[in-house]
């Protein structure tokens, strides 16, 4: 039985669910009056040649370094600049062929309309984002993206809490517009996130396989002692078996060679086309690790070769080498 609540807590409660309504209501309203600024906000950010520079002050500026840390990791080059640390010195982030993505709730904020002239002088496209759309923000930009809220969740009108959701969801949503109009995908997000645990799930096949005097390899015609002593010595326990234009056919896996054992008695006299498994399972080069557990996990298998466009096998990978390098 669930215990009852004290009233501190019920009314704990409530604010909360009153702050999430009163938020996603923020939202649906911002979703619904999406429009044509938008496309042309995206517009401008996918045709210029530089990076994208978002400046903002106080709670806006938080934002705005979520909003370029995104864009930059979702593979459109992007940067933080601190409204009040330009007007003083750190405008030098700007340069020819970029664009300002300038964030201000008023839209009267002097250190983030101080940025525009400069700007300006160096032709740099202008995207708005405010909550009043005839401020003086929102008439020196080129494109204005309205942030304006029916209210903040704050009780007293004046943390802002609504406002700056909703400019978070727009930035996301100008980055992922973004994203999938330059084609960008998990190989790329894999590139630019390295390090933890995500970066150890996108991390590339070639960097964990097994490849060259490590992979274990005999043509289709190999007599059976030149196959085991293949995968004795390179210690997979399978091998690949090629063509004579040295294209991957088939692989012998311990389990082939029991169950032809089985059938055969004497493997002596057999070849390796003889036990092999056809046309096996592979990936690509490039592919990344999540998708060598993806296909290991549904075929209930413990070893994958990497072949490259012309069907060569460039490299084995096995559970194993996936668990130790944490993508598991």
């Amino acid at each position: 039985m669930t215990a009852k609540l004290t009233d501190k807590a019920q009314a704990d409660l409530d604010s909360a669910r009153r702050v999430l309504t009163i938020e996603i209501s923020a939202l649906e309203e911002v979703s619904r009056r999406l429009g044509e600024e938008f496309a042309q906000a995206v517009e401008i950010l996918a045709s210029i040649e530089g990076k994208v520079v978002v400046t903002g002050l106080g709670k806006s500026g938080l934002i705005c370094r979520k909003m370029a840390a995104t864009l930059a990791s979702t593979g459109t080059p992007a940067l933080f600049l601190h409204a009040a640390e330009g007007l003083h010195g750190d405008i030098g982030m700007l340069a020819r062929g970029d664009a300002l993505i300038a964030v201000s709730n008023s839209g009267s904020t002097e250190e983030v309309v101080g940025l525009v002239a400069p700007a300006r002088r160096l032709g740099l496209p202008v995207i708005a984002l405010t909550g009043e759309t005839d401020a003086p923000l929102s008439r020196a930009a080129d494109v204005c993206l309205s942030i304006a809220v029916a209210e903040e969740a704050c009780p007293l009108g004046l943390a802002p809490t609504a406002s700056t959701t909703v400019t978070l969801a727009i930035g996301d949503a100008l980055a992922i517009a973004l994203l999938e109009r330059g084609g960008f995908a998990a190989n790329d997000f894999g590139t630019l996130h390295p390090g933890g645990a995500l970066g150890r799930r996108l991390r590339k096949v070639d960097d964990l396989m097994h490849r060259e005097a490590q992979l274990p390899s005999v043509s289709v015609d190999a007599p059976m002692r030149e196959v085991f002593g293949e995968m004795t010595t390179k210690k997979l326990g399978v091998t690949c078996v090629v063509d004579v234009s040295g294209c991957l056919v088939g692989i012998i896996t311990d389990g082939d060679l029991r169950r032809a054992a089985e059938v055969h008695g004497d493997l002596r006299g057999l070849a390796a086309s003889d036990v092999m498994t056809s046309d096996p399972k592979t990936i690509p080069a490039g592919a990344v690790a999540e998708q060598a557990v993806a296909v290991m996990e549904d075929l209930a298998i413990t070893a994958l070769f990497i072949v490259d466009e012309q069907g060569h096998p460039c490299g084995a990978i096995k559970l194993l080498d996936l668990l130790r390098a944490g993508v598991v």
